[in-house]
């Protein structure tokens, strides 16, 4: 059997471009049994920050649990399936937006990514449909960045 190329560890930097480029990544949160719940989803990476941010109901699971543990993980596929990042933190849920253009409705669109913002006369109708919703932000703060890269020619 032959020896292939080792994995090799991205740096800070290139973890950052990497979850700077993708939208959806794997967020698990821990169960009361303590096994793990991974969840698929949009997020929004605030590489100044070091923040991961998620929009989700006030009534999911995943809220109920980082309430109670707010340990934390999201994993991000890169461009092929050698490549990856993990960002590791614990994570806080913000209150629920309950007007429309409140503090938690104005972090929830501004997480939305410019090419499908609401237009200015749309923003009012996707304030309230928020409110309806019940929305709240996960905010991960991440204390662990990681992820390799395998180069693969061919």
């Amino acid at each position: 059997m032959t020896q292939g190329p080792a994995p090799r560890a991205l740096s800070d930097d290139a973890l950052s471009a990497l979850l700077s480029t993708q939208r959806f990544g794997t967020l698990a949160t821990n169960k009361s049994s303590g096994h793990p719940h991974p969840t698929t989803m949009l997020y929004h990476w605030d590489a100044e920050a070091r923040v991961v941010r998620f929009s989700t109901t006030a009534d999911r699971i995943k809220v109920k649990q980082l309430r109670r543990d707010p340990r934390a993980a999201v994993h991000v596929p890169g461009g092929d399936v050698w490549s990856f990042a993990v960002a590791e933190g614990e994570a806080e849920v913000s209150e629920i937006t309950t007007t429309p253009g409140d503090a938690v409705g104005r972090e929830l669109l501004s997480m939305v990514p410019e090419a499908a913002r609401p237009r200015d006369e749309e923003e009012d109708a996707f304030l309230e449909q928020l409110v309806a919703e019940r929305r709240v932000v996960i905010r991960l703060k991440v204390s662990r960045l990681y992820g390799t890269a395998l180069d693969i020619s061919g």
